[in-house]
């Protein structure tokens, strides 16, 4: 008899742990991410988001932001956009998706230590840092490129590496400033291009990789790839261009479909957070939040210039833009 009622309890237990191991598991939130951060960025964001929200599990689809946008626009032409929240370089391809009201607005987030240039007005989408892009040189190059008309001398040709703007936001940032500017236009780009030779790739990481093996001697390249390498000892510099750098904010944004929007509004509250901000510090990134010091042996931001943009006409060129480097230089 002992032996049966010692069975049962087993029996009841393992039951209810079952149970209790069901409603864990139904109960528990799922946010899913579509970010173009790095692997390891990615990995230790949501890991500090996780760690703040013990009851959300977060999954994670990483890639360019390019490549992000296209799998996104796949998926809301197939009726199920799988994406809670969207954390991607540039604003543009934010303002895509609000013009078409695919944005959830978040009126309660706390901006108040925001630069207002940092999210837009209606709140649909906050800039979580400051992402500027510039010129990249091996420490071992015999040239010191000083602006970005520098790069378009023959000097140069074949040494020079860029982000794909097929791929990445920033790169396609970059490009259209370029195309749109009178003392640049497609003129420049294509001396770049086809004239000196210029290999576009497939990510920024790349571009690094290049200049730092000294592959390629000069790039075009987001700042913190450049200064987080130097600092780690890599034979790179990264150079201000004396007609400004591009720059992105890497926004994130609440999709209206998202199965989930309570968590993502804690991801996108943890992201401009002080708290959230001194990671991304940490990562080697400029803050959008007013209180929190950029990383150590970072130029203030107040001390970067940056070349203006339109985002108005930036909007309404970019995908025009990117379709012509295609035709044009098939990278």
């Amino acid at each position: 008899m002992a032996l049966k009622t010692k069975t049962l309890k087993t029996a009841l237990l393992s039951a209810a742990a079952a149970l209790l191991a069901g409603w864990t598991a139904a109960s528990a939130q799922t946010l899913v991410l579509y970010t173009s951060q790095p692997d390891k960025d990615a990995a230790e964001t949501t890991a500090a988001f996780s760690r703040r929200n013990p009851g959300v599990k977060v999954e994670i689809f990483r890639s360019g932001t390019t490549e992000i946008m296209n799998k996104l626009m796949a998926e809301i032409a197939a009726g199920d956009p799988k994406p809670d929240v969207l954390l991607v370089a540039d604003s543009i391809s934010l303002e895509l998706l609000k013009k078409e009201n695919r944005l959830l607005a978040h009126p309660e987030a706390d901006v108040a230590n925001l630069p207002a240039e940092a999210y837009d007005r209606d709140r649909t989408y906050f800039g979580t840092k400051l992402i500027t892009s510039g010129i990249v040189y091996n420490t071992g190059a015999k040239e010191r490129p000083a602006s970005w008309k520098d790069l378009a001398d023959p000097k140069y040709r074949g040494q020079i590496v860029m982000p794909s703007p097929l791929y990445s936001g920033a790169a396609a940032i970059t490009v259209s400033t370029f195309a749109a500017r009178p003392d640049f236009g497609w003129g420049y780009i294509e001396s770049l291009m086809k004239g000196n030779q210029a290999t576009a790739v497939r990510g920024n990481g790349a571009v690094l990789r290049s200049v730092a093996s000294g592959e390629k001697a000069y790039g075009i390249l987001v700042d913190f790839m450049a200064l987080n390498a130097k600092q780690k000892g890599s034979p790179v510099e990264f150079v201000i261009p004396a007609e400004g750098l591009t720059a992105v904010t890497e926004p994130v944004a609440i999709l209206r479909t998202s199965r989930n929007q309570k968590a993502a509004k804690a991801f996108v509250d943890f992201l401009i957070s002080e708290e959230g901000q001194k990671l991304a510090v940490g990562q080697g990134y400029l803050p959008a939040h007013r209180k929190v010091a950029p990383p150590a042996g970072y130029p203030s931001v107040d001390s970067l210039r940056i070349m203006p943009m339109d985002m108005a006409g930036l909007l309404a060129t970019i995908e025009a833009d990117k379709k012509r480097f295609a035709d044009s230089f098939g990278q």
